[in-house]
C-alpha cells in the first residue's frame, strides 16, 4: 500500500480553469472521498491521479514515487503507475467468464501459471463471488458484476484503489448494501482508497476523511463528523445533508453568544462562533433534524417561536414538515406527526451555524 500526495494540482483547457490549487494528501490504508456537484472538479482529479489525464501544474507522488510534476516536466503513462481504477460502467468482457475477465488483467501484466489462478481464487473469495468463476457477466446481476469489476481491479494488488462513481448503476437497496459490502472489503484489504461520488451519503458512511469541492478547489478537508457538523460555509453546509439556510443580520457578539435578526421582530441567540464575524450580514444554518418541537403552553422561551406548519410529507422513518419564520421558509423533521398545525419549534443554540455573507454568492 502507499500514500498519495498532491501539491497545488492546476488543470486549465484555454481560458477554461478545471482545477485550482488542489491539495491534500491521503494517508496509508485511508479511505478518502472527493465529494462535490457535478462540474466541480473532481473526476478531473481521480483522471489526474491514474495518469489519463495530464495536468497543467502541480505534483502528485504515491509511496514516495514522483508520478506528476511540472516543473520538472515528469508524466509517469497509466499503465506504470501500480493503481486499480474502476468505474460506474463495469466494463466486463461479455464473451469472458468471470475468472477469464480477471485472468485477461493478469495475461497483461504477465502474471501466469500458478500464481494467476491462486490470485484468481483469492479475489474471487475475498468478493463472495467464487462460487461464480465459470458464469459469464450476462448471467449476474447488477450488484454481482460490482463485484466482479472490482475483483478484476484488486486481482493484480494495486498499491492505490481509484474508485468513480462505482454504485451509481446500482438500484437504492443494493446501493445500501453494497456500500456496507464495499467499507468492509476496503478495511479488510487496507488498500489506500480514493473515491469520487456526488452522493453525500456514501460520502459520510464510506469515509475516514471527505475532500468537499466547488469550482475546481477544495472547499473543506475533515472528517464525516467535521464536515457534516462544522461546516466552513453555507455550501458545504447545503450540499452535505440538507440545512435551512437564512439571509439574517448579526446585530452584536457577546463573551459566549452572539445575537441575529432574522426578521422584524425575530430575534435569534446563537452560541459563539470558532470563525471570525463581525457585525453585518450573515448566513444562518440549521439542519432540520435539529429543529426541536416543544410544548405551546406558557410564553415562548430563547429562541423559541410559535408557528404553522404548511406542510407534511411521511418519508417512512420520518416526518418532514415545512414553516414560515418571518419571511423565511424552513424544513423541520420528526418521529411522528405533530396533532395541530399551530405548534412552537425551538432553534437550539448549539445547532445553529452563522456565516458572513459572501459578497456575490
Amino acid at each position: 500500500m502507499a500514500d498519495v500526495v498532491v501539491e497545488a494540482l492546476g488543470r486549465r483547457i484555454g481560458v477554461l480553469e478545471i482545477l485550482r490549487d488542489v491539495t491534500f494528501r491521503v494517508g496509508e490504508g485511508e479511505f478518502v472521498t472527493l465529494l462535490g456537484p457535478s462540474g466541480c472538479g473532481k473526476s478531473t482529479t481521480l483522471n489526474a491521479l491514474a495518469g489519463l489525464d495530464r495536468p497543467t501544474s502541480g505534483r502528485i507522488t504515491m509511496g514516495g514515487r514522483v508520478l506528476y510534476d511540472d516543473a520538472a516536466n515528469i508524466f509517469v503513462d497509466a499503465r506504470f503507475r501500480d493503481l486499480g481504477l474502476m468505474f460506474q460502467s463495469y466494463a466486463l468482457w461479455p464473451h469472458m467468464t468471470v475468472a477469464q475477465n480477471l485472468d485477461f488483467t493478469l495475461e497483461i501484466r504477465k502474471i501466469r501459471g500458478e500464481e494467476a489462478r491462486r490470485r484468481i481464487a483469492e479475489t474471487l473469495a475475498l468478493v463472495d463471488m467464487d462460487t461464480y468463476a465459470g458464469r459469464y457477466p450476462g448471467e449476474l446481476s447488477g450488484g454481482q458484476q460490482q463485484r466482479v469489476a472490482l475483483a478484476r481491479t484488486l486481482v493484480y494488488q494495486p498499491r492505490v484503489l481509484l474508485l468513480d462513481e462505482p454504485l451509481s448503476n446500482l438500484d437504492a437497496k443494493l446501493r445500501d448494501k453494497a456500500r456496507e459490502w464495499l467499507r468492509d472489503l476496503q478495511q479488510r484489504t487496507g488498500v489506500t482508497t480514493i473515491y469520487v461520488t456526488h452522493d453525500q451519503t456514501e460520502a459520510l458512511s464510506l469515509s475516514d476523511r471527505i475532500i468537499v469541492m466547488e469550482k475546481g478547489r477544495i472547499v473543506q478537508d475533515g472528517t464525516p463528523d467535521d464536515v457534516y457538523d462544522r461546516p466552513v460555509n453555507p455550501f458545504v453546509a447545503d450540499f452535505v445533508g440538507a440545512s435551512n439556510l437564512l439571509p439574517a443580520e448579526l446585530t452584536a457578539i457577546g463573551a459566549s453568544d452572539m445575537r441575529i435578526s432574522v426578521g422584524a421582530g425575530l430575534a435569534i441567540t446563537a452560541a459563539r462562533a470558532a470563525r471570525r464575524l463581525v457585525p453585518g450580514p450573515v448566513t444562518l444554518s440549521i439542519r432540520p433534524e435539529r429543529v426541536e418541537f416543544c410544548a405551546t403552553e406558557g410564553q415562548a422561551g430563547p429562541n423559541e417561536f410559535d408557528v404553522d406548519i404548511a406542510s407534511s410529507s411521511y418519508q417512512g422513518a420520518r416526518f418532514v414538515h415545512a414553516f414560515k419564520l418571518g419571511p423565511h421558509l424552513l424544513r423541520a423533521e420528526s418521529a411522528s406527526r405533530p396533532a395541530t398545525k399551530a405548534v412552537r419549534v425551538r432553534l437550539p443554540e448549539a445547532a445553529l451555524q452563522v456565516f458572513q455573507a459572501e459578497v456575490g454568492r
